[in-house]
């Protein structure tokens, strides 16, 4: 179920006026069951993955924290595995993956409850580091059999045909990538690692916790919640307020403006240049690569604020994802404004791990571009995305070798500047285009091939590019000035979306705006819903 469905505007009103109507642990039981139904509705079989990776977090952590696991745990957990079984077997009817799903549940319902009793022979950090093993194993293992073993056995035929050799008959998996899988891992494992860090306490309630793992609005793309801030919001009762209800409607219509007007809109003239093999000019790459900024910026954030607006009609906050990040002047300002939750999850448990900035010069360096590079891959199985990860590595490492200390010796009247905060602005913009190109190449000879046009400069005029429909091309001025708004409004203090802010304004022009919104909208929706681009992350 996609969040620009006819499905979901029917899901939604349903979830919301029953949600209204129940006690607290009514509503997260709800809630549970309706995250289920949301994910399930692309396959069932994925929430054989959730039901997994949920079992193995609630033992971790109640393990890490030096508790033993008690005989309701267990029961909780065991009746929810199997309940999980029964629900995927009577929506798909396929007795063998239920006969292999049931081996799993068991099997790991049998090593932790085994494990729970044998670990407390050892001593404290130990054991916690044991448990958090098991946690990071499961789920990168998971991660890494659905969504990377195929792209590693291709890597690794063609290094071998590239060497000479035959080509070998590796093994292939025929799966399917999980919608959303990089999103719920991560934010699983950093549940485990906060318990272990001393950061957060375990929850004994095993609803609540699947509901954490499970919350429909941010599962599918994010923002990577940590539990140390969403966790608080399911186990505690919720008010919900009639202004907190107004702010998520508007953000839900943003989102939806952002992802149907303009992301679907762009999307068939980026498409006509980079999914084309004919012969392309260097307008065509700069347009379409300027397009798909746009697009992948608005079918992003779009989303995220979807989820958000969401949640709040739920009574639950979740973090800002995105702050104006095409406003940023620096690599390390584009990263604190773009994919929040990830950024701030890579630094904390990758970044961090790893050392950061505590071994000397040399290593900061490393440690940056290793994470940058393990930040691409986490994008997709595709050689592009590392390549996209170095490049945005390279950045950082250029801007704290050179930059800064060119910084530091700028006097301070230069650097507040109108004309410093253009330039910068612009320089670091193109950057952040060029990255997009490799992000969205299909190949490295389309890399070599678009990079070389731009390099040659614009020798013609002319161009091939698909014209993007008058809906799309109509709301890139309301998007502009609706940015720069917020942009504006943020740099003096207020923390908030524009249209949020604009309401302390005439009537008449949040009028105008909404019906400007609306026009557009309506002009987009003849095309069919399209999926988020980040549901293949």
């Amino acid at each position: 179920m996609i969040f620009n469905s006819i499905e979901f505007f029917v899901f939604l009103p349903i979830v919301y006026f029953c949600y209204l109507l129940l006690n607290h642990r009514g509503q997260n039981i709800w809630l549970l069951l309706a995250s289920y139904l949301f994910y399930g509705w692309w396959d069932p079989r994925f929430l054989s993955l959730i039901a997994i990776s949920t079992a193995v977090d609630f033992y971790c952590g109640i393990l890490i924290d030096n508790h033993k696991l008690k005989k309701k745990d267990i029961a909780s957990s065991v009746t929810y595995l199997f309940a999980m079984m029964v629900i995927c077997l009577w929506l798909l009817g396929d007795g063998g993956s239920m006969l292999i799903l049931g081996l799993i549940a068991a099997a790991i319902v049998g090593v932790l409850a085994i494990l729970s009793n044998r670990l407390f022979v050892l001593e404290q950090t130990q054991r916690k580091k044991i448990v958090l093993a098991v946690s990071m194993c499961v789920n990168l293992g998971l991660l890494a059999t659905f969504k990377y073993f195929n792209f590693f056995i291709d890597s690794a035929e063609a290094l071998l045909m590239d060497l000479g050799m035959s080509q070998s008959s590796l093994t292939h998996l025929d799966i399917v990538l999980p919608v959303g899988i990089s999103f719920y891992t991560f934010q699983t494992m950093s549940y485990s690692i906060d318990i272990y860090r001393g950061k957060l306490k375990p929850t004994h309630k095993f609803i609540d916790f699947a509901l954490f793992v499970s919350y429909f609005p941010q599962l599918v793309a994010g923002p990577i919640e940590r539990a140390t801030n969403l966790l608080p919001r399911i186990i505690e009762k919720r008010k919900v307020s009639w202004e907190q209800s107004a702010e998520g409607l508007g953000l839900i219509a943003y989102g939806l403006f952002k992802k149907v007007v303009i992301a679907d809109g762009l999307s068939a003239s980026v498409a006509s240049i980079y999914g084309t093999s004919g012969a392309v000019s260097t307008l065509d790459v700069i347009i379409a690569t300027l397009f798909f900024t746009v697009q992948i910026y608005c079918d992003f954030s779009g989303y995220s604020d979807i989820a958000r607006g969401v949640s709040k009609l739920l009574g639950i906050d979740l973090m800002r994802n995105f702050r104006f990040p095409y406003f940023s002047r620096n690599p390390s300002e584009f990263w604190r404004r773009w994919h929040i939750s990830l950024s701030s999850w890579l630094r904390d448990y990758l970044y961090i791990s790893l050392g950061g900035n505590r071994k000397g010069t040399v290593s900061m360096y490393r440690n940056l571009m290793l994470t940058m590079v393990l930040g691409g891959l986490w994008h997709g199985a595709a050689w592009n995305f590392v390549l996209w990860g170095a490049y945005q590595g390279g950045l950082l490492v250029f801007y704290r070798l050179v930059s800064e200390p060119l910084l530091r010796v700028m006097p301070l009247a230069n650097r507040l500047s109108s004309l410093y905060w253009v330039l910068s602005l612009i320089v670091f913009f193109i950057f952040t285009c060029y990255g997009w190109l490799l992000f969205r190449a299909e190949s490295f000879g389309q890399i070599a091939q678009f990079t070389g046009l731009l390099l040659s400069g614009i020798d013609t005029f002319n161009f091939t590019i698909e014209i993007p429909p008058f809906s799309a091309l109509a709301g890139l001025p309301i998007l502009i000035a609706y940015e720069l708004k917020g942009y504006w409004l943020e740099s003096k203090g207020h923390d908030g979306i524009a249209i949020a802010q604009l309401s302390t304004k005439a009537l008449l022009v949040r009028s105008g705006l909404y019906g400007l919104m609306l026009l557009v909208f309506v002009g987009a929706l003849s095309a069919p819903p399209a999926d988020f681009i980040y549901f293949q992350f």
